[in-house]
């Protein structure tokens, strides 16, 4: 993993991180409290040589007495920390406890190059950590003293003075509440990272496009951002294809210039002899093929590119509904010989350039009637013509779709990010496969337009180059052709609501 991907799983667990490394403050926090409270203080005790009786210390006396000092400093320390000395400040004291466990309490030590002892005592009272350090020096004294002449209250050649009398302490010791809190935001923000981490590893849901593009090997040639305002009745562009987005549709500006990218990339997939019959499809249902595949028509057709959509779902089918369309004979009518395509077609838009073509009355033996000859003579014959792009169901719950793309140039699989799996990617991909049909590209549908999504995906920018412009664009009259379903469809009949409404 690169720094790039630890930023990414940031971005997208932050919330969950942050929570943990805040549950680690707070859990160290309580432990704190049901710590009990541990209070320390110090003493300090000097080793000292007798000199001379006289008084009269001359350097070289001196010198011999810090001598005489710094070689007894380490029998000293030992000594204080002995059960005899135990023994004695709980007498002093009047301790109820052993001189084993008062041991345990007590830390004798020596500043380096120097003949002093330090004391540190700890009790769970600052008086009772103030006595002790003090108790347990003059105790060191009378143990020294018993050393050196056998008597705990006559000084030897050698012997240990207070320099300064136990403080009271103003706070415990323990539990350094700073410490633990430090310690626990730590682990909350490791435990943190590595549920990220977890997270990241376990998710095999679509979150990239380099995700998607390394484990099945096929380009994804289409992000269409997430649209929430779209309903069943109403999902599509504007018929300019966004070219003039209004203020009143201001929203739909990152969905039709996602369209429009789709459309490009679609054009330069093979720049020699680019698809002209593609089907869009989707591993499952919800995916927004239809809504895709709509919009893409729409896109093509405002490009000036004729167009044609088929709605080769013949097991639910959309089209007529998402375009508001007169319902009736369609594909299925055309394959059966009892329509021609001309009588079905409906024309959509100014420059009628798109016709879409329902798919009339429902078969009972969908796949049978998408793999027959006939179909794939119209799609031949409509290709001469137009870019024809058929929305056919779902890959793995049918194989529809398989079949009917294996008629075509290829197909293109819609997606949607955080839904669907990468297994269930693979699948899909398997049945197109197994048909001998090519996948056009991969089209990652309902990319969130917020957070860690839209920052890699890069729809946060779109405003910044969005203009609204309230003046409608003239159309182009599209070039008469051959007696087509382009010149014969019925024209005012076959505007659809959604087409008056923009």
């Amino acid at each position: 993993m690169d720094v790039n991907q630890y930023l990414r799983i940031f971005r997208a667990h932050w919330l969950g991180i942050i929570l943990l490394t805040l549950a680690g403050v707070v859990l160290a926090y309580g432990w704190t409290m049901f710590q009990p409270r541990v209070y320390t203080a110090d003493s300090t005790a000097i080793i000292q040589a007798r000199t001379a009786a006289s008084g009269d210390n001359s350097l070289g006396e001196q010198s011999l007495a810090n001598i005489v000092a710094q070689g007894k400093v380490k029998t000293y320390v030992d000594v204080g920390t002995s059960r005899r000395v135990a023994e004695r400040t709980i007498s002093d004291l009047g301790l109820d406890t052993t001189p084993e466990a008062l041991v345990g309490s007590v830390i004798v030590t020596n500043p380096l190059e120097t003949v002093s002892l330090r004391v540190s005592a700890t009790a769970n009272t600052p008086e009772g950590a103030r006595d002790l350090a003090e108790s347990w020096v003059r105790s060191m004294a009378a143990e020294v003293n018993v050393l050196e002449t056998k008597d705990p209250e006559v000084q030897g050649a050698t012997f240990l003075t207070a320099m300064d009398s136990a403080r009271l302490p103003t706070a415990p010791s323990s539990p350094n509440v700073r410490l633990a809190l430090a310690i626990g935001g730590l682990l909350g923000l490791v435990a943190g990272i590595a549920y990220g981490i977890l997270r990241y590893t376990l998710d095999r849901r679509i979150r990239s496009v380099d995700g998607v593009e390394k484990a099945t090997g096929v380009a994804v040639v289409g992000t269409i951002p997430e649209e929430k305002s779209f309903t069943t009745d109403d999902r599509l562009i504007p018929f300019d294809g966004g070219n003039s987005v209004k203020s009143r549709n201001a929203h739909l500006f990152g969905i039709a210039e996602a369209m429009r990218e789709l459309r490009t990339n679609i054009q330069f997939m093979d720049v020699d002899n680019p698809p002209k019959v593609m089907v869009v499809t989707s591993p499952l249902p919800g995916d927004g093929k239809s809504t895709t595949a709509s919009n893409l028509a729409i896109t093509l057709a405002a490009n000036g590119q004729r167009t044609i959509l088929i709605d080769g779902d013949l097991r639910r089918p959309m089209i007529s509904t998402v375009f508001g369309l007169v319902e009736g004979a369609g594909l299925t009518d055309v394959l059966a010989g009892r329509a021609e395509l001309a009588d079905v077609a409906q024309t959509i838009g100014r420059n009628r350039n798109l016709v879409v073509v329902g798919a009339g009355k429902i078969p009972p033996n969908p796949s049978e009637v998408l793999g027959s000859e006939r179909m794939r003579e119209l799609l031949a014959a409509l290709s001469e013509q137009a870019t024809v792009i058929v929305d056919a169901p779902p890959l793995i719950p049918v194989t529809d779709a398989a079949v009917v793309a294996n008629r075509a140039d290829g197909a293109i699989v819609v997606t949607t990010v955080g839904k669907t799996t990468f297994e269930v990617l693979g699948k899909a991909l398997s049945n197109l496969e197994r048909a001998s049909a090519r996948p056009l590209g991969i089209v990652l549908n309902r990319v969130p337009r917020k957070g860690s999504g839209a920052a890699y995906y890069g729809y946060q920018y779109h405003g910044e180059y969005y203009r609204s412009n309230d003046e409608t664009q003239p159309a182009d009259d599209a070039a008469p052709l051959r007696r087509t379903p382009f010149e014969s469809a019925p024209a005012p009949r076959a505007e659809s609501r959604r087409a008056a409404r923009r």
